[in-house]
């Protein structure tokens, strides 16, 4: 089944253009696991083949990924815990996942939701406990959209250098994951590295405070 899914989101970038890009990248950003890497990568391949304008591509990407992020942030706000306790087994969000989730956001905040658009599986969980933790709009829709623009650009340029070199991948959506996830994973490696540096930082930052305070 999830051979035939694939197959046909591939299929909607390939022949809807920006709009399937804009539908595909919305529902990754929601609880609708649809791979990233079938919708951006072949995008900007084809769009160095011209079909597509390579900005377009994460344009389409970007805003997509904020609808998807959203939607699933505003239904959280408004029905919240509720909601996660029925149906979240359903999608694969366990309580425990929650937790981290909202401990996660609580203590770091915008760069929190930032940096999980970075991250694999945490990138279309992490708009559920900013919901229900009520983080203010302004700040989370400015991290998304810098945290899914710095994601679908990452993406693009992988896509036109990694399947610019194997165009033969296109004809096996499956083995273009399997490619992608494996030149991705310095991505990963980076982004977590930023996320220790950052809270290194803000340790010693909290420190040098208290003892100002406590002088």
């Amino acid at each position: 089944m999830l051979h035939d899914l694939i197959r046909v989101w591939f299929g909607w970038v390939e022949h809807w253009g920006y709009l399937g890009i804009f539908v595909l990248m919305a529902m990754e950003s929601s609880i609708i696991p649809v791979p990233s890497e079938i919708v951006i990568p072949p995008a900007a391949f084809w769009a160095s083949q011209g079909r597509f304008s390579f900005e377009g591509v994460i344009i389409a990407g970007t805003l997509g990924s904020y609808l998807g992020s959203i939607v699933s942030y505003v239904v959280s706000r408004y029905v919240g815990l509720p909601l996660v306790h029925r149906f979240g087994k359903y999608f694969l969000l366990s309580e425990e996942k929650l937790e981290l989730g909202n401990v996660w956001i609580k203590r770091y905040g915008s760069f929190g939701i930032f940096s999980a658009r970075l991250l694999p599986v945490i990138r279309h969980l992490i708009s559920i406990p900013a919901g229900i933790l009520k983080m203010p709009a302004g700040p989370f829709s400015i991290a998304t959209l810098l945290g899914a623009g710095v994601w679908c650009t990452v993406l693009a340029w992988f896509g036109q250098n990694v399947i610019g070199g194997h165009p033969e991948l296109l004809n096996s959506p499956e083995a273009m994951m399997g490619v992608m996830k494996q030149k991705l994973h310095w991505i990963v490696a980076a982004v977590l590295v930023m996320i220790v540096l950052y809270v290194f930082v803000s340790r010693v930052q909290a420190k040098k405070q208290t003892v100002v305070t406590q002088a």
